[in-house]
């Protein structure tokens, strides 16, 4: 495994890897990496000749008052891990290489982030959008693999590249859970004991929904109505959405027909968590 740091000396080593026609597959990441991550590595190195993942907390997709500066570091345990997991690369920018004084380029992906996540945090996806499609040209990967937790980034992702004819595929994995069933999240670090506690009603009532719409429950109200229910029972709790959405374009669905994501963000104390479920007839 090797690690790089500069753009310019990973790029001449992408060419390298291209020239033997050898498959890459890519994960980024933002470093503090759980069971989550290993799945998609995993995954990269089942399906792939060359496997780079990328550790950067990246800068522009945080807010002002966002966790930035806290946001879990720990690059030591992260090399560790790759290396066990038979990583070939891993690529470790600094901001200032990524974004330059001089830098003044983003992406802007319409409509599909105008609700959810992107109403709830102005400026997020311009900021994962631009990294993400900064890593695509750095890394020129054939896959490129996300997690399902993160659903509505998997969509914007899945947009980017469609619409601007990138050649990458993009897979989405399954979402990996703690034994209590919350979604894995670098985040789950902040929670106190109690607040741990509390934030096991995201899944069971994510739970709840599945199954109240495998008895026949198409009305995204009245599963919203019983998710919420669940939730507001916990002290900590403070919910930010609950949503009943297409799968691709993430609209408000009324009544679920074949397939609905529930998906959800809601605070314990100080630390805000997301979640969702996809509901599906016949699944």
């Amino acid at each position: 495994m090797k690690v790089y740091k500069s753009v310019r000396s990973l790029t001449k080593k992408v060419f390298e890897i291209k020239k033997c026609n050898k498959a890459i597959g890519f994960v980024p990441t933002m470093g503090f990496l759980h069971d989550g991550h290993r799945s998609l590595i995993r995954k990269a190195r089942q399906d792939t000749d060359c496997v780079i993942v990328s550790i950067f907390v990246n800068p522009v997709q945080f807010g002002p008052k966002e966790d930035f500066k806290k946001y879990p570091r720990g690059l030591k345990k992260d090399l560790e891990i790759c290396k066990k997991e038979g990583v070939d690369i891993v690529f470790t920018p600094e901001p200032k290489d990524m974004y330059p004084e001089s830098y003044a380029t983003y992406i802007n992906v319409e409509r599909v982030t105008d609700m959810l996540c992107g109403e709830s945090r102005p400026g997020h996806f311009r900021g994962v959008a631009t990294v993400v499609t900064k890593f695509f040209n750095i890394t020129m990967p054939d896959i490129a693999y996300f997690g399902q937790k993160d659903a509505q980034q998997a969509i914007v992702i899945k947009k980017i590249a469609e619409d601007l004819n990138m050649s990458v595929k993009i897979k989405v994995m399954p979402i990996v859970r703690e034994k209590d069933g919350l979604a894995m999240s670098s985040r789950n670090i902040y929670l106190s004991k109690e607040g741990r506690i509390q934030a096991q009603s995201i899944y069971t009532s994510l739970k709840i929904a599945k199954e109240l719409f495998n008895k026949g429950e198409l009305d995204s109200r009245k599963i919203i109505n019983r998710i919420k229910q669940a939730i507001n029972k916990q002290p900590e709790a403070r919910i930010d959405y609950i949503k009943v959405v297409d799968t691709k374009d993430l609209k408000d669905v009324k009544k679920i027909s074949n397939e609905a994501l529930v998906a959800m963000a809601v605070w314990i104390g100080e630390t805000r968590l997301i979640d969702n479920i996809v509901l599906k007839t016949g699944s």
